[in-house]
């Protein structure tokens, strides 16, 4: 299947091909995860098929992502038949939300606590969840909206710096100094749907910190490459190297990619401010795409040499491309070059041809050698989030107010 028509004279964001593509992608990847639900609350991991995977863990990160896509999913117009949005906010309030220490389970297994940690990555996804949540109006979101603010206020955010910490053990003690771009990017995120849920002028202005910080900090002081990891004092620690998943070594093309996107909603949303910010995006982006574009097979590399841009891990994941998509989606909207286009339509004819599963719905999550799916990081297809975001995105006019937009245009409807 053909992401849009090859022939037509303009962007494909217009193209009724292209756009008829995403909606039927959308749908896909919706009625395959449908499957999720698991009975007596929470979600099952899916396999390749759309089979639960035999492990009972839950991770906080699947649960929210899965409440933030039904949500956007229910603005576009697609009714959630499986009940998602509603078992995902029960299960947040009930068994990951601590009721005794506060703050939300990172890991739960059956009827017990499998991790107890409480990271920045996941408490910054409660807070998107329940924003996505309010703008769907789910009755729940303000009572879990207004704890995990109270959460994120009294535990994470270090004002000092205008970022967040990351990392707790259940009962608040520090067990690391580390700091870290990954949670403070997704915080962004967050911050920016509260606030568009809200109101609240103060989530947008901590997100402005943090992508100052990152941005026209570091990335203009690393030929436009985001370090990833910091010492406690939030001096880049290059050396480092954690979980090869959320805290890879080095600096990562696809956070690039989506720092700039996440940067544009943020000044689409604070008045376009003369600042610079259109002109930073297309840097973070070009960088990106020119240092971490597979030419031999296509897709993204995963991570490069923050010293050199070298590639460091060439595994290509799905995650990178989606993010990639979007980068140029909110470019093209904006001010768009003939390169932006160019890659847009290449971003997609590779993700037609070698990552969306036409057949069962869902994107294959890695790709080995002659581009064929393999299973070495994401057993199964464990995530919707990403691609979903992918194939929304472009179909809103805006640079931001994503879920608004979806209402007003009712595209899977």
């Amino acid at each position: 299947m053909q992401a849009g028509d090859p022939d037509f004279q303009g962007t494909w964001l217009d193209d009724p091909a292209h756009r008829a593509f995403l909606v039927a992608d959308a749908r896909r990847a919706l009625d395959f995860f449908d499957a999720s639900p698991r009975a007596g609350g929470g979600f099952h991991l899916l396999d390749w098929q759309g089979r639960p995977r035999p492990t009972a863990l839950q991770e906080l990160h699947t649960t929210t992502r899965l409440v933030h896509s039904y949500a956007l999913a229910h603005a576009a117009g697609r009714p959630d038949r499986a009940g998602i949005v509603d078992q995902g906010m029960d299960y947040l309030w009930r068994r990951h939300r601590d009721a005794d220490h506060g703050g939300y389970l990172w890991g739960l297994e059956g009827d017990g606590i499998a991790d107890g940690t409480k990271l920045a990555y996941g408490q910054v996804f409660v807070l998107l969840a329940a924003s996505s949540a309010k703008l769907a109006g789910h009755p729940d979101a303000d009572r879990l909206l207004a704890d995990v603010t109270e959460v994120l206020e009294r535990h994470y955010w270090d004002e000092a710096a205008g970022l967040f910490r990351d990392e707790f053990t259940r009962d608040w003690q520090p067990f690391s100094t580390y700091r870290g771009m990954n949670a403070n990017m997704h915080g962004v995120e967050a911050l920016l749907a509260a606030h568009e849920a809200t109101g609240e002028v103060l989530h947008l202005d901590r997100a402005g910190r943090i992508l100052r910080f990152f941005i026209d900090g570091q990335a203009r002081a690393h030929g436009w490459r985001i370090p990833e990891h910091y010492d406690q004092d939030w001096r880049v620690d290059a050396a480092y190297a954690g979980n090869p998943v959320f805290r890879p070594a080095g600096t990562t093309p696809g956070h690039s990619v989506e720092m700039a996107r996440l940067l544009l909603q943020w000044w689409d949303l604070a008045g376009r401010p003369d600042d610079g910010s259109p002109a930073m995006a297309r840097a973070l982006t070009e960088t990106a795409l020119a240092s971490g574009w597979n030419h031999a097979e296509g897709g993204l590399v995963y991570t490069l040499s923050l010293q050199t841009g070298a590639v460091d891990n060439p595994a290509r994941y799905w995650w990178p491309v989606t993010e990639a998509i979007g980068a140029l989606a909110t470019l093209i909207k904006l001010d768009p070059l003939p390169g932006d286009e160019v890659w847009y339509r290449r971003l997609w004819d590779f993700a037609a041809s070698h990552l969306v599963d036409h057949e069962r719905g869902g994107w294959w999550h890695e790709l080995g050698q002659g581009n064929r799916p393999t299973q070495t990081q994401f057993p199964g297809k464990p995530d919707l989030y990403h691609a979903l975001q992918a194939d929304l995105f472009p179909l809103v006019p805006d640079l931001s107010r994503v879920a608004a937009g979806l209402a007003r245009g009712r595209v899977l409807a």
